[in-house]
């Protein structure tokens, strides 16, 4: 089963942190879902930076990003 993030509405650093816990706990896929470039990019690299891979899907106005060890 998926886990899915929320992060929309928040500013950073609140995305990356909120990522970050989801990783920690070790359940893959996530799926997080930001409402800024900003923050996708933010996302992206704090999550690559721990080990896992990402893909970006834009969704409207929004971005999924899918994120797997």
């Amino acid at each position: 089963m998926t886990k899915q993030v929320d992060a929309r509405g928040f500013s950073c650093p609140q995305p990356v942190i909120m990522a970050r816990q989801a990783v920690e706990e070790g359940e893959f896929p996530i799926e997080v879902l930001v409402e800024t470039v900003t923050s996708r990019e933010n996302v992206r690299r704090a999550t690559e930076k721990m080990g896992c891979t990402v893909e970006v899907e834009e969704l409207g106005d929004e971005f999924r990003l899918t994120v797997t060890k």
